[in-house]
């Protein structure tokens, strides 16, 4: 199993794969007039030769992390079986754009020999926090979001742990953009159960989505972080930064040296090496 986090700039798109499966989460592609489009696509293309796409996971519906030239690309490319998203709408230009792809490309395989199925969660209205037949090796446990705690956009973003079946499997927690208040929340419901290897960064290392306690229950051996070089924001705050590396082992950015992606895999056990490149 391996994760590639992509370098798209300020938002988020990464890779799972794991025994020739393969989940995508987010779908931020750069403008069309930025160097990095090209870039972005062939990683794509080198990193799932040979992967079957079981799904694309949509943490929220801000564009950093659900855009429609993504969703349209991953969508009509590499053919995904489903697309989970949170069950909340942002009422933006580039969220109707994402929802007319996905409808669309609902409809185009309606009635044939590979459906494409919608999946839009929250924990209270699901039977099952372990979501089930979504892929034969990948397991998925959602923690967030709830009703009670969608009074924003980011602290309705998806938190779900994927964790890789079998030998060579790790686990990995999604985290969107959710903010300190429903983390606090997550933390009292779940507590240690959110336990994972690998992290990412909840809102590209905003401090006002890390929770020390978080961090604690989560005991990572390695937080991903996905920023843009000099973004607008500052991600990843330095405050953020500094409570990450108290807490795991390894951090990485994708916003270092002009901007890289990361690929990482396991060493040893529970142990991780992440190369940049």
């Amino acid at each position: 199993m391996d994760i590639v986090t992509l370098n798209v700039g300020q938002g988020a798109l990464a890779v799972i794969r794991h025994n020739g499966e393969a989940i995508i989460a987010d779908s931020r592609i750069p403008p069309a007039d930025d160097e990095r489009v090209a870039n972005v696509k062939g990683i794509l293309t080198t990193c799932l030769k040979g992967h079957y796409v079981r799904g694309l996971i949509l943490t929220g519906f801000d564009s950093d992390h659900a855009h429609a030239s993504g969703v349209s690309l991953i969508l009509n490319k590499y053919r995904p079986d489903w697309i989970l998203y949170s069950k909340y709408f942002k009422d933006t230009g580039e969220a109707s754009r994402v929802f007319k792809t996905i409808l669309q490309h609902e409809k185009e395989r309606l009635n044939t020999a590979k459906p494409f199925y919608r999946y839009s969660v929250r924990v209270d209205n699901v039977n099952s926090r372990f979501l089930p037949g979504l892929s034969s090796c990948f397991s998925f446990e959602l923690f967030s979001p709830h009703i009670d705690d969608m009074d924003s956009s980011n602290d309705s973003s998806i938190v779900l742990r994927l964790t890789g079946l079998g030998p060579g499997g790790f686990s990995y927690l999604i985290t969107g953009d959710t903010e300190n208040p429903r983390w606090e929340v997550i933390n009292n419901i779940y507590k240690n159960a959110m336990e994972s290897d690998v992290m990412a960064a909840p809102h590209h290392g905003s401090k006002h989505s890390t929770n020390a306690e978080t961090l604690i229950l989560v005991a990572p051996n390695t937080i991903l972080i996905s920023a843009g070089v000099d973004n607008q924001y500052g991600h990843p705050d330095r405050e953020a930064v500094n409570a990450y590396v108290r807490a795991a082992k390894h951090v990485f950015s994708t916003n270092v040296n002009g901007g890289v992606s990361l690929i990482t895999s396991p060493i040893g056990r529970r142990d991780f090496k992440t190369e940049a490149f």
